[in-house]
């Protein structure tokens, strides 16, 4: 018997469609109010569909030439696929098709090769939240 594989999209979505995946994945302890960003309705916000089931999301925000992407999360049982890459693609395109000159994230210090994979390049900036370790990651286009 053949195993049909799963159809993916990404899709355009609400913001608030980001919150549950949000706090599943990145900040299961903390109440959902933590998870929910006050500039949220001012994003673009993407979700990647395994069928018909929401597993990935990521949110960017763009100001004049700059845009930045936070939250990019995968449900547990589908990290890695390559899902997050493929979300982080089409936000790079999507950045790439709205002339933006330089995009930068808040990554989490032990997914630093993740985003080096992809050209991100660490800054000297870093912080804590939540007792995690960040660094903040750029690249030009």
């Amino acid at each position: 018997m053949e195993v049909s594989k799963p159809i993916l999209q990404i899709k355009e979505i609400e913001g608030e469609t980001t919150w549950s995946i949000r706090h599943k994945v990145m900040w299961p302890t903390k109440p959902l109010a933590y998870v929910q960003l006050p500039e949220d309705d001012k994003g673009l916000h993407y979700g990647l569909f395994s069928n018909t089931s929401l597993v990935s999301v990521v949110s960017l925000f763009i100001t004049e030439d700059v845009a930045q992407f936070r939250k990019l999360a995968t449900v547990e049982a589908y990290q890695g696929r390559g899902l997050g890459s493929l979300l982080l693609a089409r936000i790079l395109d999507i950045c790439t098709a709205k002339h933006i000159k330089k995009v930068w994230c808040n990554a989490r210090k032990d997914k630093l090769g993740f985003y080096t994979k992809y050209g991100f390049n660490p800054t000297d900036k870093t912080f804590i939240r939540g007792g995690i370790s960040y660094i903040i990651l750029e690249k030009e286009l």
